[in-house]
């Protein structure tokens, strides 16, 4: 199913399924039916049929999901059993808490380098990842691999830094800087906007949106 293309929504879901049907698996549940799950996951049924539709048959009618069997399927479109590593940009506040999440408990995911202008940081080791000058941006990213960035410096430094980053073969930037970058379509972005989704919120609730 690698090559196949599903829709951009539908991978988007995908992380959420295998982290509650791996939650429902340790709980004991083996097996589940759409209606069922999309009452844990808070999508509706009809959704995830289609989502997971688009894999082929991965139940019976009547009958449900195996539980097992999910995991094992959406554990390889996720490259479960590839450890990514990630490069962190940046080590104000926000790097400091995206540091200290544990990404590997629940995900094949690592920061395996640290990216600092600040001369104290820089050559140490926090958290059991070292920091970097910014200086050795290139020559860390193609000697480790990496792939992937996460992006939290001020909005000034952020479009220099992103260039840096295509230049360098990075393949995709989780932005959590307000600005919007301008990059190749072949670089994939992922915008986080903490205030912006503060800001949504807050008008939902005081409009009283429903979800």
């Amino acid at each position: 199913m690698k090559n196949q293309k599903i829709p951009r929504a539908t991978a988007r879901r995908l992380p959420i399924y295998y982290r509650y049907l791996k939650l429902l698996l340790d709980e004991g549940t083996t097996r589940i039916s759409s209606v069922d799950l999309a009452e844990i996951v808070k999508i509706d049924a009809a959704t995830i049929r289609r989502d997971f539709s688009c894999f082929g048959a991965l139940g019976k009618r009547g009958y449900g999901y195996e539980v097992s069997e999910l995991i094992n399927f959406f554990s390889g479109e996720l490259n479960q059993d590839t450890l990514a590593s990630v490069a962190l940009i940046g080590l104000g506040n926000l790097g400091h808490a995206l540091l200290n999440f544990k990404f590997q408990k629940t995900s094949n995911v690592r920061i395996s380098a640290v990216f600092e202008v600040n001369p104290e940081l820089i050559n140490t080791i926090q958290n059991g990842v070292p920091v970097f000058s910014m200086d050795e941006l290139e020559e860390q990213i193609a000697e480790q691999r990496i792939d992937v960035a996460m992006l939290t410096v001020p909005a000034d430094a952020a479009q220099s830094i992103a260039a840096r980053l295509e230049d360098s073969g990075i393949k995709g930037i989780l932005n959590f800087t307000p600005l919007r970058l301008d990059v190749s379509k072949q670089i994939h972005v992922q915008n986080v906007d903490l205030t912006n989704e503060l800001q949504t919120l807050l008008y939902f609730i005081d409009n009283d949106i429903s979800n």
